[in-house]
């Protein structure tokens, strides 16, 4: 299922691009210098584990675009990765990034590794030795990597520290870091505030009332967790919510700070009181005015996208939405916003901290905010005023934004 899944991936980036690049009639050349990523590298880390086993660990970095400014991307730590799967990740986010305008290119990492598995001192050997195999390849004004599946800001912390062994204390090789080495503040909820702010410009463009709208929210991570506890803060009645272990619901609505402290207390949501156990499955298919995937890939696809009973869908995940589920949740006229500006406020805000660091000052959380509400409301309305013009769907009129803007720096830099 996973090498599945991956495929579909790959495949589906690259139709998205052609159907982007098609509208825009792209030369052939111009096609094949953006769907070719400047570097790919491959290492190899040797790690002596705490049973005394040595183990050799694979990991990537692949920058794909650099033109608008230094790669940004996140590093993932899952035992599916693979340099396909990290290959169309590091597209995504050059696109990504060209949509919310801010000045960065688009690349992405991985180890190949099931961190579930690791001690915390084998994940430290696992995350430095990484960052000491592609030191060379990165910096502050080349490529500031970031957290992403399965890394945090310990992980980053660690790396941070690695490079500085070889490069010096240098705050802005990496994002996503602890506030006290110089993270930002607002880094953590940056993913769900920005998609809470998407949904209330999609709300009033589709003709919903956010705050007496009814939610459903598939994941209870980092990002699921947050888009509840903002969701219910606009007003809207949050009624199921699931994590790994499945889902819970309740129609009268679900108390979300008090089941954020039972998560915390007791590792799942499973159990939380006065709700009915449903799957992910089920959950996907409840009745809702806004539907927000925020964990898995396809978990909206062609056997159910016909049940969806929603009224808008936002994608909080990354491609939660298959391509044939897109066609399906078309024809029932309920728009999808896009995952490539729908989750964007992890970026902007690393931004943010990049900024900061460089300058050797910090911005207070209002002002964080304000900023990261102007930024990715603009790239949203960029992309839904375009595919009002050009009568296209999200998806592919943010592509169309996306290349429009990279086409033309390439350009302007000579094409190499």
């Amino acid at each position: 299922m996973a090498s599945q899944e991956k495929i579909r991936i790959n495949d589906n980036t690259k139709l998205l691009f052609d159907r982007a690049a098609d509208f825009l009639k792209l030369s052939e050349e111009g096609r094949n210098l953006l769907k070719t990523p400047y570097r790919e590298l491959t290492v190899q880390m040797p790690i002596r584990m705490d049973n005394g086993e040595l183990k050799v660990f694979t990991g990537y970095r692949i920058q794909h675009n650099g033109s608008r400014g230094p790669y940004k991307g996140g590093i993932r730590f899952h035992p599916s990765v693979d340099i396909d799967e990290v290959r169309a990740l590091a597209a995504l986010m050059t696109w990504k990034t060209a949509i919310i305008n801010i000045p960065f290119g688009g690349a992405k990492g991985g180890v190949t590794c099931d961190p579930k598995k690791l001690s915390i001192g084998e994940l430290e050997k696992v995350s430095k030795s990484y960052m000491s195999k592609i030191d060379l390849v990165i910096g502050p004004y080349r490529d500031i990597p970031a957290p992403d599946m399965n890394t945090n800001a310990q992980v980053m912390a660690w790396m941070m520290s690695e490079y500085g062994k070889k490069h010096g204390h240098t705050l802005a090789i990496v994002t996503g870091k602890p506030v006290a080495l110089g993270g930002s503040l607002g880094r953590e909820e940056a993913t769900g505030r920005g998609c809470v702010y998407i949904v209330k410009e999609a709300c009033n463009d589709y003709g919903v009332d956010i705050k007496s709208s009814i939610s459903v929210i598939q994941g209870f991570g980092n990002v699921g967790s947050n888009v509840a506890r903002f969701m219910a803060e606009e007003g809207s009645r949050v009624v199921a919510v699931s994590d790994v272990q499945g889902g819970i619901y309740n129609p009268e609505g679900l108390d979300i700070t008090a089941l954020l402290k039972y998560r915390d207390e007791n590792g799942s949501i499973a159990g939380f009181p006065n709700t009915t156990k449903v799957t992910n499955e089920e959950l996907i298919e409840l009745p809702c005015d806004i539907l927000i995937p925020a964990a898995l890939e396809g978990v909206i696809h062609a056997d159910n996208a016909k049940n969806i009973k929603a009224k808008i869908v936002i994608e909080a995940a990354n491609a939660p939405v298959s391509i044939t589920a897109d066609e399906i949740l078309k024809s029932k006229n309920i728009p999808v916003i896009p995952d490539i500006i729908a989750n964007a406020g992890g970026v902007v805000v690393s931004y943010f901290e990049w900024v900061q660091n460089l300058q050797q000052f910090t911005w207070d959380l209002d002002e964080i905010n304000f900023k990261l509400k102007k930024r990715i409301v603009k790239g949203y309305r960029d992309v839904f005023d375009y595919s009002k013009k050009n009568n296209l769907s999200l998806r592919t009129a943010a592509f169309a934004v996306a290349i429009e803007r990279v086409i033309e720096v390439v350009k302007l830099r000579g094409w190499g």
